[in-house]
């Protein structure tokens, strides 16, 4: 028996996928080629929720020989905003797809009207993809966030229409960890200040207020991917390190977790947050935690902006409670570069920026060639995964379901993606349709009320695609169905 191979091998071989695509919730019309060899002709016709629509083809054409033919994927528009990396726009290029890239967010109006007739867009922290924004996208089937956070999606309403959305945590934790020390040993010897000063013509050499970092202690506040990597640079610098977070965490090297938020501020000399912009943060650090935490230390704020409760701040930094801060991140932020971080954005930005030693940056956390490069190639090769064969590994919306590559000796084999409501009796209905052909491999996940069922099926005639695919498309229980057939 000839073993299964990968429908992909990796980045550079991301062309070798399943046979034919077809997105039936958001079938274009695609130009075929004629084939080049003798093959069975894919099915034409409406298969999307009424729409026209047709297979998709993503098999490159150096396939095996059981390929079906040369596909044509300029049918798959993505429309990328706010300047993804290069690396990620490459990947998308070459499997073919209609790739569109602007560099900057899109006013609502604008991005409605262009999202309307795209399959794959991709995203990072401006974008708002909200309930109207997405109502409107009709062809959509993902969602790209080139950034950790997702709090600018619509996660629900993703799930609902079958979106799936992919992010990378992890790929600027290093980014962002190096500028929280670079800020801490800014703050301490008060380098912003002494640098504006000396702009603007004044010499002013002083060591009252100005510390080194080594034996400070170091209070971190969520110890994930980026808390975790800052408390193993932190302790290389001789700092000691205590972090606070909702989960009990092993520390790394010598740093110990403390129980409360409220022993964390008593404590630390500097504190670092690292949460998500949620319910239960919103205001984490207002006047209260301002109160607890040591006269003259300092805070530094790189994780969401509605963590900090800024005019408590304001107001912390001009009694001397705050030796200083470092804040990367604001509830309200510019669409894009320009004069705009003014009192129209925030009310209380032009008392912010007259403050001393506070150093003030534009979302830059994760603004570094390599962290931008490697966030390119994670979610760019997520949705082409996605796009090609239904994997839904990494996504944050959505059940994670993913089945070994195809065997490229099987005739006639077909994938059914079925993304369903999360009710009783949805797996005896869709195995009811499937009963005449035989399973190869199944599998079936859910996450909250959305449901994820990826099947191979083998031997299936041309002629049963089409019924198929009507009638799972015609149970109550849909969402969305995809079929990837070879």
């Amino acid at each position: 028996m000839t073993p299964p191979q990968d429908i992909a091998g990796g980045i550079s071989n991301l062309a070798r996928q399943v046979s034919n695509t077809l997105s039936l919730s958001t079938s274009p019309n695609l130009q075929f080629h004629s084939p080049t060899h003798s093959s069975r002709l894919p099915p034409r016709g409406s298969f999307s929720n009424g729409r026209s629509g047709s297979f998709q083809d993503v098999l490159s054409a150096n396939q095996l020989a059981q390929r079906l033919k040369p596909f044509n994927t300029k049918e798959i528009k993505v429309l990328l905003l706010e300047n993804v990396n290069v690396a990620g726009i490459e990947i998308l290029k070459k499997q073919g797809y209609q790739v569109e890239a602007i560099k900057s967010s899109l006013p609502e109006d604008q991005l409605i009207e262009k999202i309307r007739d795209v399959q794959v867009v991709g995203i990072r922290s401006k974008t708002k993809l909200t309930k109207k924004v997405l109502d409107e996208a009709k062809e959509l089937i993902v969602i790209g966030c080139f950034c950790i956070g997702t709090n600018q999606v619509d996660l629900q309403t993703a799930a609902e229409k079958g979106i799936a959305v992919f992010n990378s945590p992890f790929s600027n934790s290093r980014s962002v960890a190096e500028l929280v020390i670079s800020e801490i040993v800014a703050l301490a010897r008060e380098l912003a200040d002494r640098s504006m000063e000396l702009h603007n013509g004044t010499w002013n050499k002083v060591s009252k207020g100005c510390w080194e970092v080594r034996g400070k202690v170091l209070g971190i506040v969520g110890y994930g991917h980026i808390g975790s990597q800052l408390s193993v640079l932190a302790e290389s610098m001789g700092m000691q390190v205590i972090y606070y977070d909702v989960v009990t965490m092993m520390g790394l090297g010598t740093a110990h977790q403390v129980e409360t938020l409220d022993e964390l501020l008593e404590q630390a000399d500097f504190v670092s947050l690292h949460v998500p912009a949620t319910a239960d943060t919103k205001n984490l650090i207002g006047a209260a935690q301002f109160e607890k935490m040591k006269k003259g230390s300092y805070l530094i704020n790189n994780a969401r902006g509605t963590v900090v409760d800024i005019p408590a701040l304001i107001e912390a930094s001009r009694s001397g409670k705050l030796a200083g801060a470092a804040i990367d991140v604001f509830p309200h932020e510019p669409a894009g570069n320009g004069d705009y971080f003014t009192n129209e954005l925030n009310s209380w930005t032009k008392d912010l920026i007259g403050l001393k030693n506070i150093i003030l940056t534009p979302h830059i956390g994760g603004s570094t060639e390599e962290a931008q490069s490697a966030i390119g190639v994670e979610v760019s090769t997520a949705l082409v995964r996605y796009v090609n064969e239904g994997a839904t590994l990494g996504a944050v919306n959505m059940p994670e379901v993913n089945l070994r590559g195809l065997s490229l000796e099987v005739a006639n084999c077909m994938r059914v993606i079925y993304i369903h409501k999360n009710i009783p009796g949805v797996l005896r209905q869709v195995n009811g349709i499937l009963l005449n052909h035989n399973i190869d491999k199944q599998m079936s996940d859910s996450r909250g009320e959305v449901a994820y069922l990826m099947a191979d099926l083998s031997d299936v005639k041309e002629d049963e695609i089409r019924d198929l695919f009507q009638s799972l498309q015609e149970l109550s229980s849909c969402i969305r169905t995809r079929v990837l057939y070879g």
